[in-house]
């Protein structure tokens, strides 16, 4: 199959993934090893920074690119960790000739089989949320097109991860919203209730709510619940406004 066949699939394949009932392990594991399959490298793996900032190995095409990239944040040194420092691509043709500047990545590399390593940020304009590395077995950088066609792999991740964080805040923010609007409702029956009971104003009947959810240390929509469903009565409530009205000794 030619390149551009191939790719034009994976891409397809890629955007797949990224409907309904999205699964961020199996799309990034999914994107190591097409990035393997169409780049002609022998190996992939992918860090991601996690809350505290920190980057953590959450996918790799092959056993021994786990390791050297495990490896890698144990020793806190390599092109990886380099590239996601400065959001920019770190090519190295030959990790031989590099020891000086990684000694014990470089050496890990050997033994892991991999003589050459390009890392592509994630990064979204100013936002830098992993790396996306590419091993080679053999000495020798990726030509052009190749390393563009990386760089875009990496866009590809980072937009489908952010774009699913996104849509997850967005749901939560909803979920906020409604909850936020729920709560008002239950609070205006409430005051309307007590009010109809006790013969004062809605806002003297929201003022007593409050000063009862204070003295009794509950939430304000607890009280509202309880005073629809009878478990709190009106002579709590009168009590609670009495305290509150008495003048300081």
């Amino acid at each position: 199959m030619a390149r551009e066949q191939l790719l034009a699939r994976v891409f397809v394949e890629l955007a797949d993934t990224l409907v309904a009932d999205f699964d961020v392990i199996e799309f990034l594991h999914l994107l190591t090893e097409r990035c393997v399959q169409v780049l002609g490298v022998d190996a992939a793996g992918l860090l991601l920074t996690d809350q505290a900032d920190h980057l953590q190995l959450v996918a790799a095409s092959s056993e021994q690119s786990r390791i050297l990239e495990l490896f890698q944040l144990q020793a806190d040194q390599g092109p990886c960790l380099d590239c996601y420092a400065t959001g920019t691509q770190v090519a190295v043709a030959d990790l031989a000739a590099e020891a000086a500047r990684w000694p014990e990545f470089a050496a890990a590399a050997h033994e892991r089989g991999f003589a050459a390593v390009h890392a592509m940020p994630m990064r979204l304009r100013e936002q830098v949320i992993g790396a996306l590395n590419l091993f080679s077995a053999t000495p020798g950088g990726l030509d052009a097109d190749s390393a563009a066609l990386g760089q875009a792999f990496a866009d590809v991740a980072t937009i489908g991860l952010l774009g699913e964080r996104a849509a997850r805040e967005q749901t939560l923010l909803s979920q906020q919203l409604q909850i936020a609007l729920n709560t008002r409702v239950l609070i205006e029956q409430a005051k309307g209730m007590l009010a109809e009971r006790s013969g004062d104003s809605v806002d003297e009947a929201f003022t007593t709510m409050r000063a009862y959810a204070r003295a009794n240390n509950r939430k304000l929509t607890d009280v509202a619940h309880g005073v629809i469903n009878g478990d709190i009565l009106l002579p709590e409530l009168a009590n609670t406004r009495k305290v509150a009205r008495r003048p300081p000794a």
